[in-house]
């Protein structure tokens, strides 16, 4: 009996969602509130039917909102525009439903604390900026109120708003940047973990019978061989682009003083010269038989134009492998990324180059070292240091400083 596949389920915790519900209840509860203030004080207004009505209004518009702030896709821009203006005309009728000694007093709006809900539903909406353009129309509004003269207690529950409402919104929008942050690295998780089930599929399965055909191609020789060889570069081609990812996207994850951030990094087009690029994703393909490639484990950003040349260094250093060394030369490709600079080292186990043959070969007209390796890397401001002791192999060091490669 088959093991039955288990489903992970990822759950995503709203962070914002819990402020959207304590918006609904401050509402509902600051309606009740300035009922109440108005009920406990009714016979000290001029025109207490004006106020009577407006707060009808209030609690009619409360009641009938409620679900429009129980989210961010429901409280829209116009619903948050006819919010504020409900604010508004409350403390804009204060004056003449109340009497000129309570407001010169400091006396409560006619809205009371319930306007300080309609910024903060502007402040979880759209963050600090939105907190910021609402809290200044009621702030406005409460000092046309008063005269222009507005007490020392408005003044501070003004700027209470103000701040609050403010405060409020910046830690939206870090919620919000956190939130997407932990999107992305389960993202990342899940397309590892998924990579390393078909690593280990694959493993069992089809790099076992490649390596079989391999070993067995070359015990029986002739045409057999041949096929073994083949089937030992798909082995290593497949190990390697295991080994490198079966997702599209390189990730990489940094740390910034604005919060942690995953940069992506896709692999550019023919001819594209735009963004950055994994350099790991143009090297990997050299990988075979005979190549080995061996690189970080995080991506090695470089701008587009560098990659390619760096990487078409690297090909042409192994095209001098396979001409000079001998097909039965083995080569390995080192890839370093220090920061301010990315090395890349090809090394192979050849005969090498005798005292003076660059030289002569610089003299004869073949120019394949001259030019496609050292002029690549010199115009990207980089070098290129070739080592090489007859009879032990031969190494090219190719380096690309980061801060000049455009």
């Amino acid at each position: 009996m088959g093991e039955m596949a288990k489903r992970e389920r990822v759950v995503r915790m709203s962070v914002e969602q819990p402020l959207w519900r304590a918006l609904t209840a401050y509402r509902l509860l600051t309606m009740v509130y300035a009922v109440l203030l108005f009920a406990s004080a009714y016979r000290d207004f001029d025109r207490p039917w004006i106020a009577a009505g407006y707060l009808a209004v209030l609690s009619g518009w409360t009641l009938a909102t409620r679900r429009r702030v129980a989210n961010a896709a429901s409280c829209t821009k116009r619903f948050l525009g006819a919010d504020l203006t409900v604010a508004l005309v409350g403390v804009l009728l204060t004056p003449l439903a109340d009497t000129h000694e309570r407001i010169a007093a400091g006396g409560p709006t006619l809205p009371s604390i319930w306007t300080a809900g309609s910024v903060l539903a502007f402040a979880i909406k759209g963050g600090w900026r939105w907190a910021g353009f609402a809290s200044t129309f009621v702030a406005v509004a409460n000092i046309v109120v008063h005269g222009g003269r507005p007490t020392r207690d408005t003044l501070h529950n003004v700027l209470l708003v103000w701040v609050a409402s403010i405060a409020i919104g910046y830690v939206v929008e870090v919620a919000r940047a956190s939130e997407a942050t932990l999107a992305r690295a389960l993202e990342i998780e899940a397309a590892t973990r998924e990579r390393e089930r078909l690593a280990r599929d694959i493993h069992d399965g089809v790099l076992q019978v490649l390596a079989m055909v391999q070993r067995r191609g070359t015990e029986l020789g002739g045409e057999a061989a041949e096929l073994g060889r083949m089937a030992g570069e798909q082995e290593v081609a497949l190990r390697t682009l295991v080994s490198s990812g079966l997702v599209p996207t390189s990730r990489i994850c940094r740390d910034e003083s604005l919060g942690a951030l995953v940069d992506a990094y896709e692999v550019e087009e023919p001819g594209g010269d735009g963004g950055e690029l994994d350099l790991r994703s143009l090297l990997a393909p050299h990988a075979g038989s005979r190549v080995s490639f061996a690189e970080p484990g995080t991506p090695v950003p470089l701008p587009v134009p560098a990659a390619k040349e760096l990487a078409a260094a690297v090909g042409a250093a192994l095209d001098n492998v396979r001409k000079h060394a001998g097909e039965g030369a083995r080569a390995w490709i080192l890839v370093e990324d220090w920061g301010d600079e990315v090395i890349v080292t090809v090394r192979d186990d050849g005969p090498g180059i005798p005292a003076g043959r660059l030289d002569q070969a610089v003299g004869e007209g073949r120019m394949g070292v001259a030019l496609s390796i050292r002029g690549r890397l010199r115009d990207l401001g980089g070098s290129a240091e070739l080592v090489s002791v007859p009879g032990q192999g031969t190494e090219v060091e190719l380096k690309v400083p980061r801060g000049r490669t455009q």
